[in-house]
């Protein structure tokens, strides 16, 4: 009788441990118009104002001659968001879509991404002189700790049960965004 009790302590311990609770680690917006130039700079301009921070520009690894993209041209622009800004945004991008996601938009480690249409539904005024443009959005969740394996000096290992996997980030999100999963 004492061993059952004890484990049901265990696992009420278990959801109070502040080393377990989930957390928004980054959010990465991306913008791909496929080409450089004029569009690939106003693309990041749209990010800009976004996010205030200055974006990274991707290079085309191949030349693939049926899109017209050579090799290391600038096809792509990103932003990485951490801390309060991360979870406005996150907000902001999930009210666009009803606070709605698909099964699929959660990946097995416990990340989950999905695309909006325009970005003049997250709150920027549209200007005719930049255009639409549509773009993805990842969100990277993780847990205290997590950083003992990223880490350059003393890399340690994370434990399987301190990961995150599908099923926790599914339930972190329908908590804390009152949202839906939709099969």
């Amino acid at each position: 009788m004492p061993k059952e009790t004890s484990t049901v302590q265990e696992r009420k311990t278990k959801k109070e441990n502040v080393m377990r609770n989930l957390k928004i680690q980054k959010l990465v917006l991306n913008i791909s118009p496929g080409e450089g130039g004029d569009k690939l700079q106003k693309a990041g301009r749209v990010l800009q104002d976004l996010t205030g921070q200055t974006p990274v520009y991707h290079k085309a690894r191949l030349t693939i001659r049926t899109f017209g993209i050579r090799r290391n041209e600038k096809i792509a622009v990103s932003v990485t968001v951490r801390g309060e800004k991360a979870a406005e945004l996150l907000e902001r991008a999930l009210r666009v879509k009803d606070f709605e996601l698909r099964q699929k938009n959660f990946s097995t480690n416990g990340h989950f991404g999905f695309g909006i249409q325009e970005h003049i539904d997250l709150g920027l005024k549209y200007d005719p002189n930049i255009g639409i443009f549509g773009m993805d959005v990842y969100c990277v969740l993780g847990r205290p700790g997590i950083r003992v394996a990223k880490r350059k000096r003393a890399v340690g290992k994370v434990g399987t049960h301190h990961r995150v996997n599908a099923k926790e980030a599914k339930a972190w999100f329908v908590e804390n965004y009152k949202g839906t999963i939709l099969q």
